[in-house]
């Protein structure tokens, strides 16, 4: 594909050619998306260490520079929710972009957002932006109501 309209770029003027992971070229818009779900599949299986196939060494998080290891400090979380799970219900792809509305659930068994373990669990809405250069995150924005989730551990 080449550039047809103005702004408008090839996936390979947009980077997203390189090579990811396990070899696979991507070009398509199926390709971004089934690359996308196996980010998923590897934060859900709590595999920080493999972030690096997936995100930018330095990124933009949620409109501010940041690293990947200041994205991977999620483990605190996973730490105090073991269980923590992330399941996609929308996922829209537009060329270097990925959209998504995910639940997050998880039964926190250590302190989290404050909230001392009860053995409740909570299920909350989150929403991400996510720009990708060279096969890679370099752009991340999420959005999720802790405040509901601490509602929830608190009911």
């Amino acid at each position: 594909m080449s550039s047809t309209a103005a702004g408008v770029k090839s996936p390979t003027e947009l980077g997203l050619d390189k090579q990811l992971g396990r070899g696979k070229i991507l070009v398509t818009d199926s390709d971004l998306r089934n690359w996308y779900l196996r980010y998923i599949a590897t934060l859900d299986a709590h595999e920080l260490k493999k972030m690096d196939e997936f995100i930018a060494d330095e990124v933009i998080l949620n409109g501010e520079s940041g690293t990947r290891d200041k994205v991977t400090e999620m483990k605190r979380s996973i730490d105090a929710v073991p269980n923590l799970h992330w399941e996609v219900k929308e996922l829209l792809i537009d060329r270097d972009r990925i959209a998504v509305r995910a639940v997050n659930t998880g039964t926190p068994v250590k302190e989290w957002l404050g909230v001392a373990p009860t053995g409740a669990s909570f299920e909350i809405v989150e929403y991400a932006i996510y720009k990708v250069s060279n096969g890679r995150f370099v752009q991340m924005t999420n959005l999720h109501d802790s405040a509901d989730a601490r509602r929830q551990l608190t009911a």
